[in-house]
């Protein structure tokens, strides 16, 4: 069941940003690629074909409570994200999961060349994108617990170091980012009504 909820907006000084559904069978080739590198070890999918990546993707793509996005910058793809309710997914058996927590991975997909800046700036987006909808009030992500890159590039977004958890796959460190009260996710174009 694809999430037909579309994100794109302009961000000054980098282009246009779209979060759209993945398509398994179009998209698998340009995720193998990026998947299938020694810099996305942590993503845990080094060892799958693209067969097997389309196969995966087509399991997301059936679920309700987890979608993955294909991040495009002025049309190119750039990113991954996944996006997922954590009272269904293993993570939510980690912690005490509150109403209005919504959880995510990003994977940035291989630079044409270092751009300092790019993965905020994604990060941000991927932040607004999740924070469209009023429901959610908390976003979680789970990092590798040994991926302090990542780690730290989520402190330095605001995120709140959580426990150490053991996932069927990996030690994670969660990662928490409360809803700031104030502030409106204005530019989202969507073609649901949440």
């Amino acid at each position: 069941m694809t999430d037909p909820h579309h994100y794109e907006r302009h961000v000054p000084g980098f282009g246009v940003v779209t979060f759209r559904p993945v398509d398994p069978e179009i998209d698998a080739d340009v995720i193998h690629s990026w998947v299938s590198q020694e810099r996305a070890r942590f993503w845990g999918m080094r060892d799958a074909d693209r067969d097997r990546v389309a196969e995966i993707y087509r399991y997301v793509d059936s679920l309700a409570t987890h979608h993955a996005y294909l991040t495009l910058r002025d049309g190119q793809p750039v990113a991954l994200f996944q996006t997922y309710e954590p009272e269904h997914d293993p993570v939510g058996e980690c912690y005490p999961v509150r109403p209005g927590d919504y959880g995510g991975h990003l994977l940035i997909g291989t630079p044409v060349r270092p751009e300092p800046g790019f993965t905020g700036t994604l990060l941000d987006e991927f932040v607004a994108f999740v924070f469209t909808d009023h429901r959610r009030l908390r976003m979680v992500m789970e990092p590798d617990a040994r991926n302090d890159k990542a780690i730290g590039r989520l402190r330095r977004a605001g995120f709140v170091e959580g426990p150490l958890v053991d996932l069927p796959d990996k030690r994670a460190r969660l990662m928490f980012l409360a809803r700031p009260p104030h502030r409106s996710y204005p530019g989202s174009q969507r073609s649901d009504s949440a």
